[in-house]
């Protein structure tokens, strides 16, 4: 009779220098308990395989192998028939076929497992064995990083990167969770139909026609694409989303400004929020009614749930890993990139490729993690060559992939930017160009540089 000893692979040697790999977490126990009941009970295989157990989790060769039997031979067992002796068969002509790499327990050994069964307990146990997976994912993971770090060949870009892929994918081996029956999606449906959006589903803009637009502000999981070409107030428009939700909604927002200083970000919300002159406070001039309403406004904007990082470089793992912090400790709900074109891009074999990578993974974010991803985008030099000069989607720079990722792209254009004579000087057009679950639209707002700011037309 074979032993238990003997049915386990023997651990491959480890070189004695360098970081040894960690014992593997497992449950021997759940496993055994959850194979002898799929033996006694083989419908249990497919009530496990609908909740989305995976047999990959069962740590013991002989054990996988013996529950792939059972899945085998599932349909085919007699009334009346001693299924470990049909599940021993199946083994023994899987190892003689040579599928079967590992020792086949023998029909007592079997027969004694059999022993073990817990009729109705199949879903406990099986949460068991898949909790350990994922422990073990993660400790393999642990190992991976070390041997990474350790490696002169570091790279901090595609290492980091994987490491954060594979993290992600610990807790997430399989897509089964986002399935769904018709019926239940429907019922949401119909509710939602039938419920006004509140500050808790939306993001408020900050601005009352593109919120209507938008069904009531910036939806969880979106990446929102803001286009303008240089000059034209983007980085203000930024500023504006982010006081929207931040100052005015108390709503948790990231403001990753690659461009302007923390300094001259908050000099722009002080001016905007107390409505003093930009270049009072470049030069520490404000008056004394300047004053009166900064102290006015500056309990609410020091209270507001808003964190700026003005550090040169940001990479996607770095973003990935504050917003995941973020979101676990403040609840962050808007993400704001000022701007895409000046993060660190990825190694790829051309700037194409590069900015479609970036745009990718910041999709990735604000799904993955339930966010608003606002990010700002410069557009190549096409509004100046026409005669109107409004920017068009297709003006996006350098990847048609921006606009592919995007569920929703805002360009910003000021006719006043062209022609200081212009008859709509001090106007803004918010040109929604794409909008995946609506319509577009132009909103036309009120700008106001000596405040830093845009708002609605009624406001100015």
């Amino acid at each position: 009779m074979t032993t238990e000893a003997e049915l386990w692979a023997p651990d491959e040697a480890v070189a004695d220098t360098g970081p040894r790999p960690p014992e593997r977490p497992r449950d021997v126990e759940a496993e055994r308990v959850l194979v002898a009941t799929a033996i006694m009970q083989p419908a249990a295989i497919d009530e496990l395989g609908a909740e989305g157990f995976d047999p990959a989790d069962i740590t013991s060769d002989w054990l996988r192998w013996t529950w792939w039997a059972i899945e085998e031979l599932r349909t085919h067992f007699r009334d009346g028939e001693l299924k470990h002796l049909a599940v021993h068969r199946q083994l023994e002509t899987w190892h003689a076929d040579g599928r079967m790499p590992t020792r086949v327990p023998d029909a007592d050994q079997l027969m004694e497992l059999c022993n073990q069964a817990h009729y109705g307990n199949a879903n406990w146990y099986a949460t068991r064995v898949a909790k350990k997976a994922v422990a073990a994912r993660v400790v393999a993971l642990g190992y991976d990083a070390i041997l990474k770090g350790s490696s002169p060949a570091f790279d901090e870009d595609t290492d980091v990167a994987s490491l954060q892929t594979d993290l992600d994918g610990a807790v997430r081996p399989t897509d089964d969770d986002s399935l769904a029956p018709i019926g239940d999606l429907l019922l949401d449906s119909i509710e939602r139909a039938t419920t006004p959006p509140t500050n808790n589903d939306r993001v408020p803009t900050g601005f009352i026609d593109l919120d209507s637009l938008l069904s009531g502000g910036w939806a969880p999981g979106q990446l929102v694409v803001i286009g303008a070409r240089p000059a034209m107030g983007k980085s203000t428009l930024a500023a504006d989303f982010a006081r929207g939700a931040a100052i005015r909604n108390k709503i948790p927002t990231l403001f990753e400004s690659l461009e302007m200083s923390k300094d001259e970000l908050s000099d722009r919300v002080l001016s905007a929020e107390a409505r003093i002159a930009h270049h009072h406070l470049k030069q520490g001039i404000a008056t004394d009614d300047d004053m009166k309403r900064a102290a006015r406004r500056a309990p609410d904007i020091a209270a507001a749930p808003l964190w700026i990082n003005d550090a040169a470089l940001l990479s996607l793992p770095i973003l990935r890993g504050r917003v995941r912090n973020l979101v676990r400790t403040k609840g962050l709900r808007l993400v704001i990139v000022d701007y895409l074109q000046l993060m660190q891009a990825p190694r790829a074999e051309n700037r194409q490729q590069a900015v479609a990578e970036i745009s990718r993974n910041l999709k990735l974010i604000a799904k993955d993690f339930g966010v608003t991803v606002i990010v700002l985008c410069q557009l190549n030099r096409g509004p100046e060559q026409r005669t109107e000069k409004k920017p068009q989607v297709s003006d996006l720079r350098e990847s048609g992939a921006i606009e592919q990722d995007a569920d929703i792209v805002v360009l910003l254009h000021r006719e006043d930017a062209y022609d200081k004579e212009s008859p709509r000087a001090g106007e803004a057009d918010l040109i929604v160009g794409k909008h995946r679950n609506g319509p577009t639209a132009t909103i036309t707002a009120a700008f106001q540089g000596h405040y830093s700011r845009f708002c609605d037309m009624a406001v100015s």
